[in-house]
């Protein structure tokens, strides 16, 4: 027996939804349907998909989690076949999920963003953003094609093309007396308040550029936003360490900063792409990828 792009649409919406019931009302069509389609894809590939819970919808087995991933794939890849066969000139369109980690989206997808419209008006992004767990989920759900994050404790079932590696750098409000030196250690801040950026990695990255000094740092505020560590540190709450850099010292309160490198030898954090290991990508997320290889590589 052979299986149909429609029943795996049908097996996807029910991995989604949680239930038959919420897939069906969202597809507009039959319970029975979308029972029977999923009985047959279980039969044609003699796996198990699911686990039915009386009047609590489903949840999917491991292999079933697997399996929807790559269904998820093989349909992104037949939208992209009818799209090709429809198109007559070489044009780009069609839907990209993208995710993004959070402190890196304001920085840098601004510029991408507007130069993939510029380039290929036809391709819709769809953004996503989280932490690196979350994003690695996506990812190897299938939820996202592509992701835009730091290279922290990156999943070996992830691969992943390097983009450009970014140094920390040390905050300080403008007025501090340390803010006039062109660059500090970081033994110089061991009785200064520390701001911490508290993002799942990135806290445990930040707090080890000490610790491999033997410096336990003094976290006075700990927070997930990124300029909320700009705004504290220029309010005078302490001092902060980050990687990318806005191109302007002010925070959204009004309050300046002063930047400072680091002098010690701390290790720089890459900035990747991330898909899934052995997915096939489709032609608008290898033009992506050409073109963050392009812009990100002209300076500023």
């Amino acid at each position: 027996m052979q299986y149909t792009l429609r029943q795996l649409e049908y097996l996807v919406a029910v991995a989604d939804h949680g239930s038959v019931t919420a897939a069906a009302n969202a597809l507009y069509t039959s319970q029975p349907g979308i029972s029977t389609a999923i009985a047959q894809l279980e039969e044609v590939f003699g796996l198990q998909f699911f686990i039915r819970h009386h009047a609590r919808g489903v949840s999917l087995t491991p292999v079933g989690q697997s399996f929807i991933a790559a269904a998820r794939n093989l349909l992104t890849h037949a939208e992209d076949l009818m799209q090709q066969a429809s198109e007559l000139s070489v044009a780009l369109s069609g839907r990209l999920d993208l995710g993004c980690f959070t402190t890196i989206a304001p920085v840098l997808l601004p510029r991408l963003l507007t130069a993939l419209r510029e380039t290929y008006p036809e391709v819709e992004i769809v953004l996503h953003e989280g932490d690196t767990p979350q994003l690695q989920a996506a990812l190897l759900s299938g939820q996202l094609e592509l992701a835009l994050l730091y290279d922290l404790d990156m999943s070996p079932s992830l691969s992943k093309r390097e983009l450009f590696s970014a140094r920390p750098y040390v905050l300080l409000p403008a007025g501090h007396p340390l803010a006039e030196k062109p660059e500090i250690a970081l033994a110089e801040l061991a009785d200064e308040p520390m701001v911490l950026l508290d993002l799942p990695y990135s806290r445990e990255y930040f707090l080890s550029l000490f610790r491999q000094l033997g410096i336990e740092p003094k976290v006075r505020h700990r927070t997930v936003s990124f300029e909320l560590v700009r705004g504290l540190v220029a309010a005078g709450n302490g001092y902060g360490l980050l990687n990318l850099r806005p191109d302007v010292n002010a925070t959204y309160g009004g309050g300046q900063l002063a930047c400072l490198p680091i002098t010690d030898e701390v290790p720089a954090l890459s900035i990747v792409l991330a898909w899934p290991q052995g997915l096939k990508l489709t032609r608008r997320a290898e033009a992506f990828i050409s073109l963050c290889e392009s812009i990100l590589a002209e300076p500023r």
